[in-house]
């Protein structure tokens, strides 16, 4: 493949994985008019792309029907059809295990089907996120182990995802690509690949480079957000509302950032990131404190906010055990279908645990299918007058725009709120914790 090929769109494209980091990648290709070919080894996904369906709420069915139409996509099971593409992006999971070690199997499955099809001349670049590394560790050996040298037989290159589902201000194509690379050839062609599609790409020096940045990108996150989770448990024990200081602070147009409280940590990278780089850390017999310290203190958000919700109820002469529960939200933040990683699943487990009858309503969720580590299913209950009554608490886990909060506290019992999304309620605050 030369750069030519690519500025003539005279390429085909390969997303492996077409979740909510390879099917917003595959909108971007298809609309630069470059051929696609999505893999997943999910057959309902396959199925359902190919009949003009999406699964993702910002990824419209009107664009998938387009795309398809066109001949610009397909999406298949078969990765022997990895021979047909000039360019191979991956975009699997790279969740924990139980242990909370970094869990590669997707990664390295993937990059075993990818050896079986391998051809010169083919780029490969990495988008899941890990630890610094991966990219040479687990890609590059497994290639030239196979007889192609990388920059010469083939090109490799690691670009971090940095997907922000529900935000109105960036997308894919606006968000700039940091992309990094061990040798000159690999990194031109994956900067002019990227190049196609988003409006600014930042080359760094190495596939290292690369992954760090994403990992920091992450971790400034999860440190910033533990520490105002922390905040919020001191000055709650204070009797100080956390909101009315954060708001105050945000007045100051230097040397502070807004970061919110919650009832713990969600999404796939938040959560997970962080734990990469502390692992990799004891390779070197070093000890990333500020990393242990900012999880634990966001792990045990989900704990601090059941306790204040029996607090609630024993103020009510009610316990935990036998209280009807309304999580309201299972998305892990506030207006997307994104339920990876949510807070939402360990409180449902904290609270059944305890003996709770629990229940949920999302608009965006209609049927929360389980999680890794969660196996249930459940439908999203009718937010009307009749069913609000029927529960003993609403917990707000989840702050979606199009629920109206006042209606929500006017016909419950108890509301614990978690993100402030009563705010601007008028009418029965008694009946409001914030936790």
């Amino acid at each position: 493949m030369k750069i030519k090929d690519i500025l003539d769109h005279n390429i085909t494209v390969g997303i492996i994985g077409l979740g909510y980091v390879g099917l917003p990648l595959v909108r971007e290709f298809t609309q630069a008019t470059i051929p696609t070919i999505g893999f997943d080894v999910d057959e309902k996904k396959v199925a359902s792309l190919n009949k003009g369906r999406s699964y993702i709420k910002h990824i419209p069915h009107t664009l998938i029907k387009s795309i398809n139409k066109n001949k610009l996509f397909r999406a298949s099971s078969n990765f022997s059809e990895l021979k047909k593409v000039d360019v191979i992006l991956i975009c699997v999971p790279t969740p924990l295990d139980n242990h909370r070690n970094p869990d590669l199997t997707a990664v390295i499955k993937t990059t075993e089907q990818i050896t079986k099809y391998l051809k010169k001349g083919q780029l490969i670049v990495l988008e899941s996120t890990t630890y610094p590394g991966t990219t040479t560790e687990e890609l590059k050996t497994r290639f030239e182990n196979k007889g192609f040298k990388v920059g010469k037989d083939i090109f490799l290159a690691y670009s971090p995802e940095r997907e922000d589902p529900g935000n109105p201000k960036f997308n894919t194509s606006t968000i700039p690509k940091v992309v990094g690379a061990d040798d000159a050839s690999s990194l031109k062609l994956a900067v002019a690949v990227y190049e196609q599609v988003v409006t600014k790409v930042h080359a760094v020096s190495s596939t290292r480079a690369a992954e760090a940045t994403k990992i920091l990108e992450n971790i400034y996150r999860s440190i910033n957000i533990a520490m105002i989770n922390e905040m919020k448990t001191l000055f709650h024990t204070m009797d100080i509302d956390i909101w009315e200081v954060i708001e105050a602070a945000s007045t100051k147009p230097f040397g502070f950032q807004k970061f919110t409280p919650g009832p713990g940590l969600g999404g796939h990278c938040i959560p997970i990131d962080p734990f990469y780089l502390s692992w990799k850390a004891r390779e070197f017999d070093l000890n990333a404190r500020f990393i242990e310290l900012a999880g634990e203190v966001n792990c045990s958000m989900p704990q601090w906010v059941i306790e204040r919700l029996a607090e609630g109820l024993g103020d009510q002469n009610k316990a935990v055990k036998n209280a009807k529960i309304l999580i309201l939200g299972m998305a892990y933040k506030k207006n997307v279908d994104d339920d990876r990683e949510s807070p939402s699943f360990e409180l449902m487990k904290l609270l059944e645990k305890r003996g709770a009858k629990v229940q949920y309503h999302d608009p965006y969720i209609p049927l929360f299918k389980g999680s890794r580590n969660y196996a249930v299913k459940m439908r999203s209950t009718p937010l009307t007058k009749t069913q609000l009554k029927k529960f003993d608490a609403v917990l707000i886990s989840t702050d979606h725009d199009d629920v109206d909060y006042q209606f929500v506290v006017t016909h419950s019992k108890l509301v614990v709120d978690t993100r402030n999304a009563t705010k601007n309620v008028k009418k029965h605050k008694n009946r409001i914790i914030k936790a």
